[in-house]
């Protein structure tokens, strides 16, 4: 099988606006140069329309709307204001594969983003960490349906079970969409704990040691493929979740049925 690096051989990547830039070489930085993501954000009028819708979206829940920049960062918070311009770029960049619907991709692109973020809140781990990364998981299949286009209808064939398409990637390309991702990661110059997450993703308990973003973005994509494609109710849905998963991230089984989130917050205002 040839090698994830060899795999991008030929894979034109997108470009990467200069705003997402200097959003990702901050994700890097100790402290969150403030004025540096402002300014960025703000140099780009389309960008800051959809950051102030994203911000004004149900998932926030805020007192008064949101028209600015400033406005979203002092309501919402400048990691998270940062993440979804982020999110928002990504989504931007990439063309979308005719074997792919672009509002059902981009929905349980935002459902995994949310559903992370819930998690990593759960149990106390980086919230905009696990959300950036929950929504970069699938960026991988865009990879995979420009390099091989011919696969993309065989892997989203229906029906399937929750983590059936990293299967099926597998089976097919030799790589899960997450495995892709990661390594556009590492092209793009992400943190190594989110490279780290997206490989590790479709097997979070194969990484030695356990890797909690990835386990974390693990049951995100599976509560976001069930919401997004079956009706189940909430005890149904936690009931399908791998067991091992959630007790390695230490979450309870009936805390989650009390509290699972409705999808619908987190896709209200698609990026």
């Amino acid at each position: 099988m040839p090698s994830i690096a060899a795999y991008f051989q030929d894979v034109q990547l997108p470009t990467m606006p200069e705003v997402a830039r200097l959003l990702v070489q901050s994700l890097n930085d100790d402290e969150i140069p403030f004025e540096k993501v402002r300014s960025a954000i703000s140099r780009d009028q389309a960008l800051t329309v959809k950051l102030i819708r994203l911000a004004n979206s149900a998932r926030f829940g805020l007192q008064r709307k949101v028209s600015s920049v400033d406005d979203a960062i002092t309501m919402v918070g400048l990691n998270q204001v940062r993440t979804l311009c982020l999110a928002a770029c990504m989504s931007n960049s990439f063309p979308l594969s005719s074997g792919l619907n672009r509002e059902e991709f981009w929905k349980e692109s935002m459902a995994c983003a949310g559903f992370s973020h819930w998690l990593a809140r759960t149990i106390g781990a980086d919230v905009q960490q696990s959300w950036l990364t929950g929504f970069m998981v699938r960026l991988g299949e865009l990879i995979i349906a420009q390099k091989e286009p011919d696969k993309v209808e065989a892997i989203e064939r229906l029906p399937h079970a929750p983590g059936g398409r990293w299967e099926r990637e597998t089976q097919l390309v030799g790589f899960t969409e997450g495995e892709v991702a990661a390594e556009l990661a590492k092209r793009w110059n992400f943190p190594e704990e989110v490279c780290l997450a997206l490989a590790t993703s479709s097997d979070p308990l194969a990484h030695k040691p356990f890797c909690r973003l990835g386990g974390v973005v693990h049951i995100g994509m599976l509560l976001a493929e069930i919401a997004v494609e079956t009706d189940k109710n909430a005890s149904d849905t936690i009931d399908a979740l791998p067991a091992d998963v959630l007790k390695a991230l230490q979450l309870d089984h009936d805390y989650l049925k009390e509290h699972l989130p409705d999808v619908k917050t987190f896709t209200d205002a698609p990026v």
